[in-house]
């Protein structure tokens, strides 16, 4: 995976946390029995204890509680006893006027999330809380400064949400969205949240900060919002960043604030002054019983794990030498275990891997079996098909053609490997052909070189309609070029 640093000077050093709040696939809300469902009439999802009215009590979700622990095992978390707890503060999505949320007392705390090229950002907890309404400006652009009025919709009001709040330790862009990314595979793979950024169900807030390359202090940090994708936490850390580096080069510095980012105009405006714990009034919510699970409880969810995507890209590299990216892209997809199958059934491992990466990028892929495709693999190893011939048949075996038998496919379109002294034949006239490209490849430089390659490999393509193997032509080609 490629690294690189924000535009910054070499002097200044990114220092970035992330909070990112997930909400968690139950059937039904936190602490109430009404439909835990996306895009739906609104005001209609709620009861009294959504919106808070006087008298309503709250009653634990259990599933939540679960799919939260299991959560936090997934990122290497202790689990402790909890307490929910009162976090104060007004706003219109809010109608009690306080979030039930957990504080000093968090369900999970001091874990880890192992990125793919091997860098481990610290997880400082994974907390239980409500989510909040939802507010829509009407007008002026959808800002609140400048809207006509505003709608709330409360069905979204008590959805039960996990933040996920990491230590301070990601110092490049790349480690940030690669962060965002692993964090939601392992969601996908413990089958806790949908993890769409899109709907709201994964939503990512960023603390950017700077300071001088080599100091370990942590200078002043702004938060910022209204991040909904990878490619915009990216572009909001990387402005943000040169924002505080402005700022600092002008003898000012940034104040502690919430801002959001528009995506549109690729920059952050200020929100509000960020508030520190004290200003939030905590204290323990007096209707809810702290969570205290046991041992055996704890146990259960551990035996229940899946196979994590770190441990999945460790089996298929253990098996293999293609390039990380390669074995990244094949887990992000889910299609490791089509490939261990193909790879135990004898077929080439990197062969495998490639092949699926490049060439089986689909959103329906389950007519291709292990076995299926360790048949094409070994074909294509094995001469019988070129390499042409071999992504022509993997795409008709994804499509169900010939029920995904690749030698029937192979069959169909009487594929089959030519001879290498016709090859050869065909090598020699074009030489004639094409002396002047011919004297390029093999006195050219090697950008010459590559070109003529590609030139002749493709002339040859075309003569034979794709049965040539290319690997054969470019081995043809290197040895006369010698000779």
């Amino acid at each position: 995976m490629t690294m690189h640093e924000p535009s910054l000077p070499k002097e200044w050093e990114l220092v970035v946390g992330l909070e990112v709040h997930v909400e968690l696939a139950t059937k039904t809300k936190l602490f109430c029995g009404c439909e835990n469902k996306f895009s739906h009439i609104p005001n209609t999802l709620i009861c009294p204890t959504c919106v808070g009215l006087p008298g309503s009590l709250p009653v634990m979700n259990e599933k939540a509680v679960e799919f939260a622990m299991r959560l936090g095992r997934a990122l290497g978390c202790e689990i402790h006893p909890s307490v929910m707890a009162r976090k104060n503060y007004f706003y219109p999505d809010m109608a009690k006027d306080f979030q039930t949320t957990q504080y000093d007392q968090p369900t999970n705390a001091d874990g880890q999330l192992a990125l793919a090229d091997g860098t481990v950002v610290g997880i400082e907890r994974a907390h239980i809380e409500e989510d909040a309404g939802k507010t829509t400006h009407v007008g002026g652009g959808g800002r609140i400064n400048d809207a006509t009025y505003s709608l709330v919709d409360y069905n979204r009001a008590g959805v039960p949400l996990v933040e996920i709040v990491s230590r301070p330790d990601i110092r490049t862009v790349e480690h940030a969205k690669a962060y965002v990314s692993e964090l939601r595979d392992i969601l996908l793979a413990i089958e806790v949240s949908d993890a769409k950024m899109e709907e709201g169900s994964m939503r990512v807030d960023a603390n950017v900060s700077v300071r001088p390359t080599g100091s370990d202090e942590l200078r002043t940090r702004c938060e910022l919002k209204n991040i909904n994708s990878v490619r915009s936490l990216g572009r909001a850390i990387e402005y943000e960043a040169r924002r505080h580096v402005d700022l600092y080069t002008n003898g000012e510095a940034p104040r502690q604030e919430t801002r959001h980012w528009d995506e549109e105009g690729g920059r952050s405006t200020a929100g509000r002054s960020k508030e520190d714990a004290d200003d939030y009034r905590y204290f323990q919510e007096p209707d809810l019983v702290p969570l205290a699970p046991t041992s055996e409880q704890i146990a259960e969810i551990d035996a229940s794990m899946p196979v994590l995507p770190a441990a999945r890209r460790a089996r298929l590299g253990e098996r293999s030498s293609v390039a990380d990216e390669v074995i990244v892209t094949v887990v992000e997809r889910g299609q490791d275990g089509l490939a261990l199958g193909a790879i135990e059934a004898g077929a080439d491992a990197d062969k495998v891997l490639t092949r699926i990466q490049n060439d089986l990028a689909v959103d329906d892929w389950s007519a291709v079996t292990s076995e299926s495709l360790a048949m094409l693999i070994q074909m294509e190893t094995g001469g019988e098909l070129t390499a042409t011939q071999a992504k022509q048949v993997l795409g008709e075996m994804a499509a169900g053609e010939h029920g995904g038998d690749p030698k029937a496919i192979a069959a169909a379109h009487g594929f089959e490997a030519m001879e290498s002294d016709e090859l050869e034949t065909l090598v020699d006239q074009l030489i004639v052909d094409h002396p002047d490209e011919w004297s390029r490849f093999v006195g050219g430089d090697d950008g010459d070189r590559k070109k003529m390659q590609g030139f002749f490999t493709g002339q040859i393509m075309k003569a034979t309609k794709g049965q040539a193997d290319g690997r054969a032509v470019a081995q043809l080609l290197g040895q006369k070029s010698a000779g």
